[in-house]
């Protein structure tokens, strides 16, 4: 039979070698982290202002999983025509758009996959949805009511051409809708 007083003081005697061990081991690390710290050089700490930092240029920061799409996009409609940023049309019109051969008037040779898809990614993503209100999707941006509100201020003309957009926006050839033209910067 064993002792009942023997295997407690075993019991604790394992505990306290054990949480020795334990606080030893938390010491020798601590030390070793302190001498490392003195042995790597300190980093400078840079402090940008606000003013150095890059502006975005689009409306929307684009995700990196998004950039593709977008630069095709670009690529594929904005060298006939200024791009024209996803939420200013619903994400009916873009589906049309992407698809159909006849582009306002002008024949056009659609896209294909992957790129179709990859474009399709970014406009669907950066797009609205059209409001069940609309009773049809719009098909020319004067129509649009998302474009309307992106401009409560501004009054549009009947008919407005892509190339009008400059008037307002000076970057807008390189796809920058936040730069305003010095009318608009109140």
């Amino acid at each position: 039979m064993t002792n009942p007083v023997r295997s407690k003081t075993h019991k604790l005697k394992q505990r306290r070698r054990s949480l020795g061990l334990f606080l030893l081991l938390l010491l020798w690390s601590s030390i070793l982290a302190w001498g490392l710290t003195l042995l790597s050089p300190p980093q400078p700490v840079q402090s940008q202002p606000v003013t150095n930092t890059p502006s975005v240029g689009t409306v929307d920061v684009i995700p990196q999983r998004y950039r593709l799409g977008q630069e095709l996009y670009l690529e594929n409609c904005a060298t006939c025509h200024i791009g024209v940023p996803p939420a200013v049309l619903p994400t009916e019109t873009w589906a049309d758009l992407i698809q159909d051969a006849q582009h306002y008037g002008t024949q056009i040779k659609p896209l294909i996959d992957p790129q179709r898809l990859l474009v399709w990614e970014y406009l669907r993503t950066f797009s609205r949805v059209r409001s069940q209100y609309e009773e049809r999707t719009p098909y020319r941006i004067a129509q649009s009511r998302y474009f309307k509100a992106l401009h409560p201020q501004v009054k549009l003309p009947q008919s407005l051409p892509m190339a009008s957009c400059i008037t307002c926006h000076p970057g807008a050839n390189k796809y920058n809708f936040r730069s305003l033209s010095a009318e608009w910067q109140q």
